[in-house]
């Protein structure tokens, strides 16, 4: 089965980019359905209420389902004091992982101790700053980070190479694939770090999902690597956070 770990779908309200305007899924469903993608992780737009906007999100899962499997957002800082509940909320919502963007705010103690009682891996955008994972990483081996683009939506080859370093270093830190342009960075990862390590990922709605995956057939790694990178390591993490999850919205259920 093939997995887009990454993509986003919703309103946003920031009205500052594409990706805080609007993330509408009609051609990225047309075009990933084309491309023989089954399953795909989907992230609120950016957003100054992720409460809302997971809302919003789960309306849009339960449209699709069980094709979109949603992952709430979180923003660590605006969030501060009420991380668990926004994301007991999302268990109870159905998703699976929370989506932490540090360009709204890095995370906080209390969004990893969230993420780890719930047993949520979590999807960072570190934005060209993964300094942070040193951080967060070895404090939270329980928790599993995925960390978006490589490290580097914006061709931040340094960034890139650093976070292939702590491919190799961290059990629990793991990559997708989204809008990575330096090829050989991911051919590295791959050498490195094992195909264990890497997840497919589209960043849609905005890059073409066909042209997205094609780089990992262009890996050229055998059929046993591809479908891990393709769909198999996606599948082992949200099975696993399912069943946490399973039993948090349970515990949730009953706080309430």
């Amino acid at each position: 089965m093939i997995v887009d770990f990454h993509c986003h779908a919703g309103t946003g309200d920031r009205l500052t980019s594409p990706w805080t305007t609007r993330a509408p899924l009609s051609s990225y469903l047309r075009r990933a359905a084309a491309a023989g993608i089954q399953r795909t992780v989907v992230l609120p737009a950016g957003h100054n209420d992720y409460a809302a906007a997971n809302e919003e999100l789960a309306r849009i899962v339960a449209q699709h389902r069980p094709r979109l499997i949603g992952f709430g957002g979180v923003h660590a800082e605006q969030d501060a004091g009420r991380v668990q509940e926004i994301l007991l909320r999302a268990v109870e919502l159905g998703f699976r992982g929370v989506k932490v963007h540090c360009a709204d705010a890095r995370p906080t103690r209390e969004v990893c101790d969230a993420a780890r009682d719930l047993g949520l891996p979590v999807l960072m955008d570190v934005t060209g700053k993964p300094s942070v994972i040193d951080l967060v990483a070895p404090e939270y081996p329980m928790v599993i980070f995925i960390i978006a683009h490589l490290g580097s939506f914006v061709d931040d080859w340094r960034a890139q190479q650093q976070v292939v370093d702590q491919l190799v270093r961290y059990a629990n830190v793991y990559a997708d694939t989204s809008g990575v342009r330096r090829f050989d960075y991911l051919l590295q990862a791959i050498r490195r770090a094992g195909a264990g390590k890497l997840l497919f990922g589209s960043d849609g709605p905005w890059l073409h999902p066909a042209v997205e995956l094609h780089k990992i057939r262009m890996l050229k790694l055998p059929i046993e690597a591809e479908s891990l990178v393709a769909g198999g390591n996606a599948l082992r993490i949200l099975k696993k956070a399912s069943l946490v999850s399973e039993k948090s919205a349970h515990r949730a259920a009953a706080w309430r």
